[in-house]
């Protein structure tokens, strides 16, 4: 049996340690922000999925050591970052952004606008 990129991708990530980034969320008058530190994860390697209302960050790293060189201790090196944050009634799904700037993933989840009052009209029949 042939394996495809595919298969390889997906045994190579099996043997991948699986971590949660450390996170950091803020709720502003904007909004809500999270802040992930996932250092080595290229934007390519990244994604980010809404579920009903989960939001759900994937990202592997890659990085490591060469054949000339050999891991003493690691602390950010080739891994598969996973977390998961509920996602509030509030938050405009429409209008979420993301931002991967050195090595820190910044969600912008904004507040749905106010909607104002009105009456329903009743129809007679």
């Amino acid at each position: 049996m042939t394996e495809t990129p595919d298969t390889q991708a997906r045994a190579e990530a099996k043997a991948l340690p699986r971590v949660s980034p450390a996170t950091d969320i803020l709720e502003r008058e904007d909004g809500f922000h999270i802040y992930m530190d996932i250092p080595g994860v290229r934007r390519e390697d990244l994604k980010i999925d809404i579920n009903e209302n989960e939001l759900l960050v994937t990202g592997r790293a890659m990085q490591g050591a060469s054949d000339k060189e050999t891991f003493l201790e690691v602390q950010f090196g080739p891994g598969e970052y996973v977390r998961a944050v509920a996602l509030s009634d509030l938050v405009d799904r429409e209008r979420i952004a993301a931002v991967l700037k050195d090595g820190v993933l910044s969600i912008h989840l904004p507040r749905l606008e106010k909607t104002a009052p009105r009456r329903i009209p009743i129809q007679a029949e």
